[in-house]
């Protein structure tokens, strides 16, 4: 690891925010969120300690960071990736084995989206908002499949929508309780329940 850097450390700048996030998220992966210090942190991003306390005022706040930030980096993927349903199961097998390689980022998220349904906790409103946003993704293009005479017709949209969101949850709780099982099986046949009048995806895996 590098010394603390020279270099304002109290200056609040996006790319020094950066900087911090990236640290906290490799020592997160590296020693869990417990073990992992704020020490070890600025070391990583090259700062004191007191100037990360001057970007994020404890660990709870840096583990939300790191996580909007993972979070965003999959909006942008799926983005480019699911660019209609149809392609989207294959996407869903694609990021669950995407978090398979970083089972401990996947479990501070199971973690802390399970305290963050406190409405008092910090993060509720960010998760809230979270959930709410991928569920009218998920029946958006629901909608579009039961136009189409694709959608299962015991399914509503918005229960299918949920139900998706409900099965990755699941899946990924489970594997990290046993990391044999195949959790990408699951989805896809979960995916084939759903749309049954559908054509079976490709999968690049």
């Amino acid at each position: 690891m590098t010394q603390a850097k020279a270099r304002g450390p109290y200056t609040k700048t996006p790319a020094r925010r950066a900087e911090i996030v990236r640290a906290a998220r490799e020592s997160f992966a590296e020693h869990g969120f417990t073990k992992a210090s704020l020490r070890d942190i600025a070391e990583r991003a090259g700062i004191t300690h007191a100037g990360l306390l001057h970007h994020f005022r404890n660990k709870d706040d840096l583990l939300a960071a790191v996580l909007a930030e993972r979070d965003t980096e999959e909006r942008q993927y799926a983005e480019s990736r699911v660019p209609d349903m149809d392609h989207l199961t294959p996407y869903l097998g694609d990021l669950l084995r995407h978090h398979q390689k970083a089972p401990e980022l996947m479990r501070l998220w199971i973690e802390l989206a399970a305290a963050a349904s406190r409405p008092e906790h910090p993060a509720h409103g960010y998760f809230a908002q979270r959930y709410a946003w991928g569920r009218e993704q998920f029946a958006r293009g629901m909608r579009g499949k039961a136009r189409r005479g694709e959608l299962h017709e015991a399914l509503a949209p918005e229960h299918a929508a949920t139900l998706l969101q409900a099965v990755l949850n699941g899946l990924q709780l489970q594997w990290l309780l046993d990391q044999d099982l195949d959790i990408v099986g699951p989805v896809r046949a979960f995916m084939r329940m759903t749309f049954p009048q559908a054509a079976e995806p490709e999968d690049d895996a």
